[in-house]
């Protein structure tokens, strides 16, 4: 997947979920849409984007 983190070695990304959500899609709707995913996965993309942000506001300029 050209170097993006994955959900459990699924062909499905991080950044993949994180768009879902921000578009609008429910939790149900994308566990829904692929079966394997679980909630512990939609939540792990959370923390990923949470530590993610804090580890960019943390750099210093």
């Amino acid at each position: 997947m050209g170097g993006k983190p994955c959900i459990r070695g699924l062909r499905i990304t991080v950044y993949d979920v994180l768009d879902y959500l921000a578009s609008g899609m429910s939790e149900a709707e994308i566990l829904a849409d692929f079966p394997d995913l679980t909630r512990d996965d939609l939540l792990a993309c959370l923390a990923f984007a949470a530590d993610r942000e804090r580890r960019m506001l943390s750099v210093p300029a």
